[in-house]
């Protein structure tokens, strides 16, 4: 009776933390949306700016906390992609938020960039196992395994080297961006792998590097 008791606890909680998490998802979906048709650097840009930020947060803690209560590979894959998207969304947020001289980094973002990097070395790693068997679903982890372990080691040694980033409007709104991308990503996955296979984890990819040399080319200057 204790045991049944406890699994049923452990059921609502697993439904709280899902609904929980969709949410966030969805929110920062639209967030995401609304700072890219926003003014740059307006009162609405950055309203919707720190929502998708906070969002993210909370998609990173309820995909942690699902995994936690129930471990599949596609939850830890998902876990995976959440830190690369998180830190991209922190990432661009501390950018700016560590004043207009670019302060130096603090604890939180050398820890951040070294949790990044490590996840998505793992991540790419998996992706390179899984394509040495013969899955197609390898490239999807080595990608996101890539960019992520690029970012992170690309962070490491501009904070080692005390280095300013050219344009931190740029740096900001393309970590953004692509946070926003990787998160539209998961989103699909969800719900459109059964259609579209491996694509629907790649599509949003496609679409978005453009946008994202677009933003680095026009603010870069």
């Amino acid at each position: 009776m204790y045991q049944a008791s406890v699994r049923g606890h452990v059921t609502a909680l697993g439904t709280w933390a899902i609904q929980l998490h969709v949410a966030a998802g969805v929110l920062a979906v639209l967030a995401g949306l609304s700072a890219l048709v926003t003014a740059k650097g307006g009162r609405r840009h950055r309203l919707a700016g720190r929502t998708f930020v906070a969002s993210m947060g909370l998609v990173v803690a309820t995909t942690f906390l699902i995994l936690a209560l129930g471990p599949t590979s596609f939850r830890v894959f998902l876990a995976l992609v959440a830190v690369f998207s998180g830190y991209l969304a922190f990432s661009g947020y501390r950018v700016l938020s560590r004043g207009p001289a670019g302060d130096d980094p603090g604890a939180v973002d050398w820890a951040a960039a070294v949790g990044v990097a490590v996840a998505c070395l793992g991540l790419g790693g998996w992706g390179v196992v899984r394509l040495a068997g013969g899955s197609s679903f390898g490239v999807v982890l080595v990608a996101f395994g890539a960019i992520g372990l690029a970012f992170g080691v690309n962070d490491l040694r501009r904070f080692r080297a005390s280095e300013r980033p050219e344009s931190r409007v740029a740096l900001h709104l393309t970590r953004m961006l692509g946070a926003f991308v990787a998160t539209v990503s998961a989103v699909s996955a969800v719900n459109l792998t059964g259609a579209l296979g491996v694509v629907a984890w790649l599509w949003p990819t496609a679409v978005g590097v453009p946008l994202i040399a677009y933003w680095a080319q026009k603010y870069g200057g």
